[in-house]
């Protein structure tokens, strides 16, 4: 069986992932392309950006996190899950659609529903950072469909 690498729940899935900088390349051809687009990512606020879970959507961004060790993204559900926020670690996002607007995680609708309810009195705390961060790390193991 082969093992899928290890998940971090609150770093960006690469270096300068969030900030929309684009993946190594080592394609000749991109050395002089431009920067323009990129800069203007890594300023790019990714509120009302639309989530995408593997099997649908799931909400928007109501806000996002970058700080190194808490990066998330607060997602508002709207009538999907009756208005429930939930605290997407940033290591469940996939990719960023920038000119869609649209954010791509790798977890289903069913277990963003599941996961532990946003207290906005105590998701700051590492107590509470822990039980999500928990439940999306044992979501990732018991998912090797996601990978």
């Amino acid at each position: 069986m082969q093992s899928n690498p290890a998940f971090i729940p609150w770093s960006w899935p690469e270096r300068d992932f969030a900030a929309g900088n684009p993946r190594p390349t080592t394609d000749p051809d991109m050395e002089n392309v431009s920067s323009h687009g990129t800069d203007e990512q890594a300023h790019a606020d990714l509120s009302g950006y639309t989530v995408e879970a593997t099997d649908g959507s799931v909400g928007s961004v109501d806000d996002a996190n970058y700080q190194t060790g808490t990066a998330c993204l607060l997602v508002d559900t709207g009538p999907w899950i009756f208005g429930r926020k939930v605290l997407l670690p940033a290591g469940t996002v996939q990719r960023i659609d920038y000119d869609d607007r649209r954010v791509y995680v790798n977890r289903t609708k069913e277990q963003i529903k599941n996961s532990p309810e946003y207290d906005p009195d105590t998701f700051a705390t590492p107590e509470y950072r822990d039980k999500v961060g928990d439940y999306y790390t044992d979501s990732y193991r018991n998912s090797s469909a996601l990978y």
